[in-house]
């Protein structure tokens, strides 16, 4: 009998694990763990500052919660979305988020188009307008938009000043705020301003990656530049133009800045004297921070969620199909 038959058991030796095993082992935990331990970082930040608000914005929507009434509490049902029906304020302030929506949305993908269309030539200076216009995008929101509420101010405005040299407005000035097609005119130029830049850089970064034996042969074809953009650049980038018809979208439907700084009393997010510039966003804040009632503005805030992904998906359908994609 050997010495290690005699040893206890509690002192025997436990056989070295195979290295194969091992290394395996190590394999498998640095292919299949380790980059999701890498990623997880967004998704608990997400899953904290993004799914968590939006679940807990639909249980308020769903109960009775006015801050200068904590005895009025309970469970409302469907009650806040039953009232959205029958709100003019709600009707309004929808349909001026959709007038401006269209009036920036609009213009300023097509002239963002136009712009990196030519920068995507060979110019002189190219760095310093690409360059150029990206500084409308770097300036501040709030700057800006108290920078364009003085340049459409009624008395002594320089928009004003620009109509007068084609004789408009001579004896009576012109007041941007008084009107909904001035208010929303005024509004989307600011959107425009800062975005058309941001887009034309998107676009012409898609631009650059199209070989130029594309347009060369098109070109000994007899296309024009304008079909050569509509026919080959277009669809070739869609996938950029879609984005940002997308990201427009959401910008766009959720507008809040530029027309509560563009009012004289931005307090009060009227959006003007009789609610002619008024936006789903400035409804909502100011029914969940001016009167108090966060049930009500949470079902607000869901009901401009649900429209933001229809408008997405339409425009996405729509994009598609001009882009060629069928």
């Amino acid at each position: 009998m050997s010495l290690t038959e005699l040893r206890p058991a509690s002192h025997r030796q436990s056989p070295p694990p195979a290295p194969g095993k091992t290394k395996h082992w190590l394999y498998r935990f640095d292919t299949k763990t380790i980059p999701y331990i890498f990623i997880s970082p967004f998704f608990i930040l997400f899953a904290i500052f993004g799914v968590f608000p939006l679940i807990f914005n639909g249980i308020v929507a769903l109960r009775n919660w006015r801050l200068d009434d904590p005895t009025l509490t309970g469970w409302a049902g469907l009650a806040n979305f039953e009232r959205l029906l029958s709100d003019e304020d709600f009707w309004n302030s929808l349909g001026n988020t959709f007038g401006i929506f269209i009036l920036s949305t609009v213009p300023q993908l097509l002239a963002a188009l136009i712009i990196a269309n030519l920068l995507n030539r060979r110019l002189r200076g190219n760095t310093f307008w690409r360059i150029g216009i990206l500084l409308p995008y770097l300036t501040p929101v709030v700057a800006s938009t108290l920078v364009f509420a003085i340049f459409f101010a009624r008395d002594n405005g320089l928009a004003n000043w620009f109509l007068s040299l084609v004789g408009f407005g001579q004896e009576t000035p012109l007041d941007w705020r008084a009107q909904k097609w001035s208010a929303w005119i005024a509004i989307a130029t600011m959107v425009n301003w800062k975005w058309i830049g941001y887009n034309a850089l998107l676009y012409l970064s898609a631009m650059q990656s199209i070989p130029k034996d594309v347009y060369e042969a098109a070109a000994v074809d007899g296309a024009s530049p304008w079909r050569q953009l509509w026919q080959i650049t277009v669809p070739m980038i869609q996938p950029v133009v879609v984005f940002t018809v997308i990201l427009s979208t959401i910008g766009g439907l959720q507008l809040f800045n530029e027309p509560m700084m563009f009012d004289e009393n931005p307090q009060s997010a009227d959006g003007g004297t009789d609610h002619q510039f008024q936006t789903i966003a400035q409804l909502i804040y100011k029914v969940g921070w001016k009167d108090l009632d966060l049930g009500y503005a949470a079902s607000m805030s869901w009901a401009l969620f649900l429209i933001i992904l229809v408008v997405a998906g339409i425009n996405f359908a729509l994009t598609r199909r001009i882009g060629g994609d069928r």
